[in-house]
Parts: structure tokens; C-alpha cells; sequence
């Protein structure tokens, strides 16, 4: 721990660097390249110790915020606990970069996350198993099996239907206003819950992708808002693990700014998450209906 003479550091989500500017010259008075002294802000990309009852699990790179509700996604969408009830606290401790073995000016933060202990005890298990299996090289796990891709289809909901055009672009509307740090740095990802009508309701954003989908799943889990008619709208592409997450985590339908995986639309239709893409006005696709719903003629 950090001595009252070196106090632990605040880790911001923004930070300024100087930065020169080259451009080009006028075609017209073919002056040399000008190069203009500038502060430039950047997003924050901070090493995060998710510790699960005092055992390490994975350091991720996230924006330092909204960290407790990344936990509990984050634990909820990698099946690492069962309900929101299996977490019984989230502490979140900055960490000095000098006692974390990193480079000077790259402090990280520590979440202690304890669960119950039939979660810890499944977590353990899985933990031995994975040390004795073969590696394949798959998207940094060891086996085909570790992925993940098999769970319970999506019920049938009557109000899936209804995410239609109009619903999806009026939610990712709403999303780039509410891209608060994004405005700033750039760089940075929005995840976003739009009611069944397309009002948007909670923005967070991460510099991961995938971090900002946990940490907006886990405030949706910690209000109880999961078993609610809505979807899901995020600033990035549709890979297989953010259908995966959502589809986990029982979310109906997704829309996305980007174009979808083929390996993403597959895990939609498999599970019954519907599903739209290159979600920009006056269009967008739909690439997978949804459970219950007609199929898309082939």
C-alpha cells in the first residue's frame, strides 16, 4: 500500500498532451509543411485487476469509469455469477504504477469483487480445467470448448417486433449526443439502453468495445432493469462476443453503427437476438429478426 507520503494516484478518464500539428501547405502559395504547437486530449486506456475473492482473475484495459458496474457485467456476461445476487461487493482501489510493476505514468486500478461462495468454488473449478487443456490459439483461450458459444435460446417476445427502423435510428441518434467523453478524445465506445419506443435512457462509454457493453449490462443488473422490453445500442461493429454477452445476459434485441461478423449474425439467429446493423440514417439492416419472428428470405 502507498505511504501517507505517496498518496495513491487519480486515475482520469481524460488526460492532456502536447501534441504538434503537420499540415500540408497551401496549393496555392506552396509554403513549407506548418507545424502547429497543441493540446490535444486523450482518452485514458488504464490497466483494471478484476480480483474476485482475492484471487486475480484478468486485467482488462478500460476507461476508469463506472467501474463497479463493469464488475458485475463483466462477471454477469462471462458467466462468472449467476444473478446480481451473487455479488455481495464491489471496492475499487486505485494502484500506484511503481507498485504494480508498471512503467512510470501508467497507474491501473484494483476491483475487489466478492462472490458467493458457490460461484467462487465454479469459478475455481473452471479455472483448474482450463490449465490442463491444449491450447488452440482462438481468440486468446485455450480451447474451442473455453469460447463459450452454446447457452439457452431467447424466448419469444411479442415487443421484438416492434424495434423497427424508425426505433433503432431514433436511439442512435440519441447516441452520438450522448458520447460525452468521445466528444473530447475520440476513441472511445458507447453503449447504450433504448426503451421498446427507441427513447435512450443510460450511456456509458470505455475505450473497449466490450467494456462499455459489461459496464452497461451491469448497471442495467444492479437496478434490475434486465427483463425489461429494450434493446441494446452500441458504437462499434457487431462481433460474435458482444451478440454472445447480450444473448447471455437475456437482452431481446441489438443495433449497431457498424456492420455486423458473419460469425455475430450467426450467434444471433442461433440464439434469437434481434438483430440491426449499419445503423445510420435513413437506413439500417436487419440481419437477424429475432425469436418468433419470420426469417429473413434467403
Amino acid at each position: 500500500m502507498s505511504s501517507a507520503a505517496s498518496p495513491l494516484p487519480f486515475v482520469a478518464p481524460l488526460s492532456e498532451h502536447a501534441v504538434a500539428l503537420h499540415r500540408l501547405p497551401d496549393a496555392d502559395t506552396g509554403s513549407a509543411v506548418q507545424v502547429l504547437a497543441q493540446q490535444r486530449t486523450l482518452a485514458s486506456e488504464v490497466p483494471i485487476a478484476l480480483v474476485f475473492n482475492g484471487i486475480s482473475h484478468a486485467v482488462m484495459l478500460a476507461t476508469p469509469m463506472n467501474l463497479e458496474d463493469f464488475a458485475l457485467g463483466f462477471a454477469l456476461s462471462e458467466g462468472l455469477i449467476d444473478s446480481a445476487a451473487d455479488c455481495f461487493g464491489v471496492e475499487v482501489t486505485p494502484v500506484a504504477a511503481s507498485a504494480a510493476g508498471l512503467p512510470q505514468g501508467m497507474d491501473g486500478m484494483e476491483v475487489q469483487i466478492e462472490i458467493s461462495s458457490r460461484c467462487f468454488a465454479r469459478l475455481k473449478d473452471h479455472r483448474r480445467s482450463m490449465s490442463g487443456r491444449t491450447g488452440c490459439g482462438v481468440c486468446g483461450v485455450e480451447s474451442f470448448a473455453a469460447l463459450d458459444l452454446s447457452f439457452a435460446p431467447l424466448p419469444a417476445r411479442d415487443w421484438v417486433a416492434g424495434i423497427d427502423l424508425p426505433v433503432v435510428l431514433r436511439a442512435m441518434e440519441s447516441l452520438r449526443d450522448k458520447q460525452l467523453l468521445n466528444a473530447h478524445a475520440g476513441a472511445i465506445h458507447a453503449a447504450g439502453w433504448a426503451l421498446a419506443d427507441g427513447q435512450l435512457c443510460d450511456v456509458v462509454e470505455d475505450v473497449g468495445r466490450h467494456n462499455a457493453l459489461d459496464k452497461l449490462l451491469g448497471r442495467l443488473a444492479r437496478t434490475g432493469r434486465l427483463g425489461e422490453p429494450g434493446f441494446v445500442v452500441l458504437s462499434s461493429r457487431g462481433s460474435h462476443e458482444l451478440v454472445r454477452k447480450c444473448a447471455k445476459l437475456g437482452i431481446g434485441a441489438l443495433a449497431t453503427i457498424s456492420a455486423p461478423t458473419a460469425m455475430g449474425v450467426r450467434m444471433a439467429e442461433l440464439t434469437g437476438l434481434r438483430f440491426w446493423g449499419l445503423c445510420r440514417a435513413p437506413s439500417a439492416v436487419l440481419y437477424a429478426p429475432g425469436a418468433g419472428q419470420l426469417p429473413i428470405a434467403k
